[in-house]
């Protein structure tokens, strides 16, 4: 594929930055790389959308009306079955992300050591992030648990929900923005900019909620004292 290009002086002189419209330049650049009518392309940021919007969806319907653990006789067996059910959307979500890069062009500036082993390093980092808050909430804790009444004994503060809020979900964006670096590709850095989005969304939508439930039952264990 025909690399587009770009002229030296599409954000102006070094001497007189206008940093706004640098990050326009910079978007206009990465815009210019990518065909946001490519199907996988088009898939990928539909499977990216989907993900969170389906598992938040059906996780509030199950701690409405708990069919899901009726329909299959326990809580711990309907919460693995939407873990099971999640693990596989998110690995057709990076199948299309990794398919949308390879059918688009990749960036020179990006196409060198230097930044393939900066990608390396953030793939690292989120793997680390993603894996260490699997083992600190387990199973159930990772894939909704608390929707289905299965409830730690207090909310995890180890490591690494200690660093940062949310671990798994910034673990998994920087794994994209390594991924995407590491092959060089624009329509890898805006679809990571979607899944930023998204989980920026979903823990609006979804903090408030587990803080309530975990406010609820601080509260019945100081009056059941």
């Amino acid at each position: 594929m025909s690399r587009p290009v770009a002229g030296p002086d599409c954000c102006g002189g070094l001497g007189n930055i206008d940093f706004r419209q640098a990050d326009l330049c910079v978007m206009t650049r990465l815009l210019g790389y990518v065909d946001p009518w490519e199907p996988c392309f088009v898939a990928a940021v539909l499977a990216i959308v989907f993900n969170p919007l389906f598992w938040n969806v059906v996780a509030r319907w199950e701690q409405r009306t708990r069919k899901l653990s009726g329909a299959l006789g326990s809580p711990y067996v309907a919460c693995y079955a939407l873990g099971g059910v999640i693990l596989l959307l998110n690995a057709l979500r990076s199948h299309w992300f990794t398919q949308a890069m390879r059918n688009q062009p990749r960036m020179d500036s990006l196409d060198t050591p230097t930044a393939y082993q900066a990608g390396l390093v953030l793939l690292g980092a989120g793997s680390v992030l993603v894996l260490s808050s699997f083992a600190a909430l387990g199973f159930t804790g990772t894939f909704l648990g608390d929707y289905f009444g299965i409830l730690k004994e207090a909310r995890v503060t180890k490591f690494p929900f200690n660093v940062l809020d949310n671990p798994m979900y910034w673990g998994s964006t920087a794994n994209y923005l390594g991924w995407a670096i590491m092959h060089a590709s624009p329509a890898g850095l805006l679809l990571t900019g979607v899944v930023a989005l998204v989980y920026a969304a979903a823990t609006l939508y979804e903090e408030p909620f587990t803080a309530e439930i975990y406010r609820q039952k601080a509260s019945q264990a100081r009056k059941s004292r």
